[in-house]
């Protein structure tokens, strides 16, 4: 049988989990797997008091981390927002796997996310059957995690209709869900909490509500502060990428990842980093999170296509996917950066190669 190709983070840092339960001897909150300390240490990475070591999750600042999961341990829910590429989607994965042992309590965030996703839906051939009845409900990760008392996942909120997003108020506020149907309710247990994320740039599609605000603790997702933490960030994140892909390559070469995020940087900042030069600005977003499928394309394309050592050639084809969305202004963005700073850098062979895929 074959694996699955991306397993949950509390079935692939088990050990680690299991590291730091063995040796957590802190107060935990009701229903929570770990203390608040060691969920805070599960995410920024260190040594267990068993040896085990504990992997980095989240590269910053250790005191946002310390809000969030303070947060989680009230009767306030968490909103992780921050531009794409931030980390939010992951920070959230991996405090759901900490606390509950559960990440996939999970409602994914659209345009066309339905009530239903956050509060229940129906079995209809029972439902037609029978009528309306426990047996006919289907519950949604939301009222799973209530009554389990776990932590619920809701993607990219901003995304969902007004009057869906507003279903979690009773949710977050009465701590219960009421099913009219049946005159009946759904409490919630102990350990219950909600983390929720938003895109920044997605302010404008579906404003919160302002009673839906009150109820959650916003942290923001800051974007890394350096270029050496960015380039550390893709290359911990490529790395294991390439192990979960399989991928004969070899580890990504550092100073490759260092000239993908000093470009990402200088072309989302319009400015070179030494701030001598303005540079244009595309319509791309060049978060850290499109510098790592840079990079994993990269390793693919040397692995397959080459002899597993990551090339100018095999960096450029994603890099100039990633920057030109739009053909003809991002196009003519990239071509004056390449010309007027790469080629001045002296990084000659990936100047030609990521004009040979532009033009």
């Amino acid at each position: 049988m074959s694996e699955v190709q991306r397993q949950h983070a509390e079935v692939q840092f088990k050990a680690e989990l299991d590291a730091l339960q063995k040796s957590d001897n802190r107060e935990r909150p009701p229903s929570w797997k770990l203390s608040p300390w060691a969920v805070t240490e599960y995410l920024l990475g260190g040594k267990s008091e068993h040896g085990v070591e504990i992997t980095p999750k989240y590269v910053g600042d250790r005191r946002l981390i310390e809000v969030a999961v303070s947060t989680l341990a009230t009767d306030r829910a968490l909103l992780l927002l921050g531009l794409p590429g931030t980390a939010k989607s992951w920070v959230s994965e991996h405090l759901a796997a900490a606390i509950s042992g559960d990440s996939t309590m999970l409602v994914q965030g659209t345009a066309g996310t339905a009530e239903e996703a956050i509060r229940y839906s129906w079995n209809y051939a029972m439902l037609l059957a029978k009528g309306p009845s426990r047996a006919a409900l289907v519950p949604s990760p939301v009222m799973r995690a209530m009554t389990e008392g776990k932590i619920a996942r809701v993607e990219e909120l901003t995304r969902i209709q007004a009057d869906v997003q507003d279903s979690l108020i009773t949710i977050l506020s009465e701590r219960t869900l009421p099913i009219p149907e049946l005159g009946e309710e759904v409490q919630s247990t102990q350990g219950f909490n909600v983390i929720a994320t938003a895109n920044n740039r997605d302010r404008g599609v579906n404003d919160l509500s302002s009673a839906l605000k009150r109820r959650f603790n916003t942290v923001v997702m800051p974007t890394p502060a350096t270029a050496e933490e960015e380039a550390g960030i893709v290359r911990m994140r490529a790395t294991a990428l390439g192990r979960a892909l399989a991928l004969p390559a070899q580890p990504p070469a550092l100073e490759e990842i260092r000239r993908v995020v000093t470009i990402f940087r200088e072309l989302r900042s319009g400015q070179t980093e030494d701030g001598k030069a303005k540079v244009q600005s595309p319509s791309s977003t060049l978060s850290t999170a499109e510098a790592i499928s840079v990079v994993t394309n990269a390793m693919a394309l040397a692995a397959h296509f080459g002899d597993g050592r990551i090339r100018a050639e095999d960096v450029a084809v994603g890099l100039v996917g990633a920057v030109i969305q739009d053909p003809e202004r991002d196009r003519q963005a990239l071509l004056a950066y390449l010309d007027n700073v790469v080629k001045e850098r002296g990084w000659m062979d990936l100047y030609r190669a990521a004009r040979d895929f532009s033009d």
